[in-house]
């Protein structure tokens, strides 16, 4: 392959070791064979993203009926360390992170290059680097403070690795002149430099795939997969991916998603934070009907998202697909022990659910909350690794009651409306720093989260929504809680508040909205590698044009 076409337009350490010849190679011909087909998928998703502003609704698809009730096709058996799933501890590829997943006992450690990392180009290139060190057995970290972390834990974690998502580009690495799907970039750069050493270590190159909108972009990653074991002489069925259903269009293609996978499906989790953001987006402009309240009310147990979690569970054990259940965010704190007692029972609660609907595992942004889940999961499962064999018969297929939001109780408030602005600001601050993770007030806010913050905002301002107290969202009122908000903020020496606010009221305030806070904000404020960070007084004042 002629690599000299491709230009690499950033530097961070670790970078040799991770962009050799080899690796670029590698990129270079997953990117030659499959750029072309993921453009493609992109504009079907516009066009499907336009179709639902005009009024249409997802539906089961007459096209792959054929599929669906084809009783005799299953997904392979479980892989080597994927047979018991339930606790799966999730974040960013951090060093000190990577290590307390490693130490936390989990079954599964997602190690996420996606919504809970901030692309930021030091931490692609640190996330590559730390993988290798975790598989190799090397990783260690010292803290500024002196203390050091190591892995002591006898048994660790099957490592899956979250790629970005068809949406994202690499816009430091150019193919003559055009950006790389970071997809394949964090995909390719993982199983290039690991495959071997898992499948010696009696593991194998594992995958979770987000955001995926249609069975097409399933296909694609399917097609990605067999090329990739053929390039690496890799047996066909080696890559295994687990598929986040966090989209709309994705809950009504579930049992083709899986067909599309067969030989490499790992199964399917309800990916509850994006789902709820999909909702949003897809039905923004739909009218009251379609307006959802406060975030903190959009529990596990509103129908739509019932309807949308036992139908994932059917799906699965239908077809011998583990079913995975939804993040528990909380972050426990030793200071406030009666606040986190309380939240603990519901976590404890709200996994009970999730084994009881027939769910094999759940995650958990924590340490501190893995033996909870387990604990939910023991008593339900027992000494079995999974309960595959409860079909969920019962569970109707209802195309109907994934999309009806009009029973969802609960109201929109003043409290509501000011914690959505000021979690997306301080995330969002957070994430230009480079941090995709962030604990906001004792819960684990990502880019997911942010994208329901700052969508809510947006509904409720073009749907003319009330708060409970009868007064109206207007552009001006958010304006205003934005400017109070900002006077707050802490203005340490290298904060990007200044840049955070210009965002929100970007992706929130303004007349267009943008599909993706990671794709206006990689624009706007990361789209040339600079990474300094901004100093000096939040202008309280200050407005910025779309």
């Amino acid at each position: 392959m002629d690599i000299t076409r491709i230009r690499i337009t950033a530097h961070a350490p670790g970078q040799d070791r991770v962009l050799t010849d080899e690796a670029l190679g590698f990129l270079l011909q997953l990117h030659d064979a499959f750029e072309c087909t993921r453009q493609q998928l992109l504009q079907d998703r516009r066009r499907r993203r336009a179709a639902f502003a005009d009024g249409d609704s997802p539906r089961f698809l007459e096209s792959t009926r054929r599929i669906r009730e084809d009783a005799s096709w299953r997904v392979a058996p479980p892989a080597p360390g994927l047979e018991d799933r339930r606790v799966e501890i999730t974040g960013p590829i951090e060093r000190k992170m990577t290590i307390n997943a490693l130490n936390s006992g989990a079954k599964v450690w997602l190690a996420d290059c996606e919504d809970a990392s901030s692309p930021l180009w030091r931490n692609v290139i640190a996330s590559q680097v730390n993988l290798q060190d975790a598989i190799r057995g090397s990783i260690a970290f010292t803290s500024p403070e002196g203390k050091e972390y190591k892995v002591t834990a006898p048994e660790t974690p099957t490592i899956v690795v979250r790629p970005r998502g068809w949406h994202l580009d690499e816009h430091r690495i150019l193919v003559d002149g055009r950006p790389m799907s970071g997809s394949l970039v964090d995909f390719g750069l993982h199983v290039l430099h690991n495959a071997d050493d898992l499948i010696a270590a009696g593991r194998g190159p594992y995958f979770y795939l987000p955001k995926l909108e249609s069975h097409h972009e399933a296909r694609l990653w399917n097609d990605v997969f067999v090329m990739a074991q053929q390039l690496l002489v890799l047996p066909q069925g080696t890559i295994r991916a687990t598929v986040l259903i966090e989209t709309i269009t994705a809950a009504f293609e579930m049992e083709e998603i899986l067909f599309e996978l067969r030989e490499h499906s790992a199964g399917l989790n309800a990916g509850r934070w994006d789902y709820l953001f999909s909702m949003i987006k897809a039905f923004r402009l739909r009218g009251p009907e379609f307006v959802l309240p406060d975030r903190a009310r959009l529990t596990m147990t509103a129908p739509f998202m019932r309807a949308y979690t036992e139908q994932l569970v059917r799906a699965c054990h239908r077809r011998g697909a583990h079913a995975i259940g939804g993040m528990a965010a909380f972050v426990p704190s030793a200071k406030d022990p009666e606040a986190t007692e309380r939240a603990l029972a519901a976590v404890a609660s709200d996994k009970a659910r999730e084994a009881g609907d027939g769910f094999d595992g759940s995650w958990v942004a924590h340490p501190g909350l893995v033996e909870t889940c387990r604990s939910a999961f023991d008593a339900v499962l027992g000494d079995r690794p999974n309960q595959l064999e409860r079909t969920r018969e019962d569970v109707p297929v209802d195309g109907a009651a994934l999309i009806d939001l009009s029973t969802t109780e609960g109201d929109i408030t003043e409290a509501g409306l000011r914690s959505n602005i000021e979690i997306g600001i301080r995330y969002m601050e957070a994430w230009l720093r480079g941090h995709g993770a962030v604990a906001i007030h004792s819960l684990m806010e990502d880019a997911a989260t942010a994208e329901i913050s700052r969508s809510q905002v947006w509904q409720w301002i073009h749907n003319e929504s009330a708060t409970a107290d009868g007064r109206t969202i207007t552009r001006e009122r958010c304006e205003a809680i934005v400017d109070e908000l900002a006077a707050g903020f802490d203005r340490n020496p290298g904060n990007r508040y200044r840049e955070a606010i210009a965002l929100f009221r970007e992706i929130a305030l303004e007349e267009t909205y943008p599909a993706f806070l990671t794709l206006a904000g990689t624009e706007r404020y990361l789209g040339d590698g600079a990474e300094r960070p901004i100093t000096g007084p939040i202008p309280v004042q200050e407005r910025v044009a779309a």
